[in-house]
């Protein structure tokens, strides 16, 4: 019997490594299946709401490989499973991608702009508040082009994590309620 092309089998077996990834509380990021030699490699990608470490991949690859043994058929022979969790360099493509992004600095590219750096505040399903030159500033993300977190090798400013979360990182106090100019909003962007 022979296997189903690379895009096919991929296709059949994601609904397979999605379910056996969110039964333990992770979400698929990715699943690739390409040919290495004789044997196939089935790449997972996983992540969870508040990161994943190593211990949280080999529970994934406990799952997935479950959950592959139970559909061996599809694969008709070897395989070789690599579970991983997304790098430091993965394009922020989805909604949760921001959320988990929360307060870390990113670089943005806007269709028929240049790239530039903001610091991530709230966001919801449609956008961002982005911390920009020291101007909130709300993105849209169907606006963005191309958006990927800068690795920062000293802690945020205080001043800025106090403008994205007025109250928190400052003493706690909301120094906006003495302000005249009362608290900061962001701006619209559009493109």
């Amino acid at each position: 019997m022979s296997s189903p092309p690379r895009g096919d089998l991929a296709a059949q077996l994601e609904p397979v490594v999605q379910e056996a990834v969110a039964a333990i509380g992770f979400d698929l990021e990715l699943l690739d299946v390409h040919q290495a030699g004789r044997r196939r490699l089935v790449k997972v990608v996983v992540d969870a709401e508040h990161g994943i470490g190593l211990d949280e991949v080999a529970q994934a690859s406990r799952a997935v490989a479950a959950a592959l043994d139970e559909v061996d058929h599809l694969m008709a022979g070897p395989y070789t499973l690599e579970v991983t969790s997304p790098g430091a360099d993965r394009p922020l493509t989805k909604p949760r991608h921001w959320r988990r992004a929360k307060l870390r600095l990113v670089k943005v590219k806007q269709p028929d702009s240049v790239e530039w750096f903001g610091r991530v505040g709230q966001s919801d399903d449609d956008g961002v508040v982005l911390l920009v030159k020291g101007e909130l500033r709300r993105v849209e993300y169907r606006t963005i082009e191309r958006a990927v977190v800068e690795i920062e090798f000293k802690p945020a400013p205080v001043a800025e994590l106090s403008l994205l979360e007025p109250g928190q990182h400052d003493g706690g106090s909301d120094d906006t309620a003495n302000d005249p100019a009362g608290p900061t909003t962001p701006k619209e962007e559009s493109r």
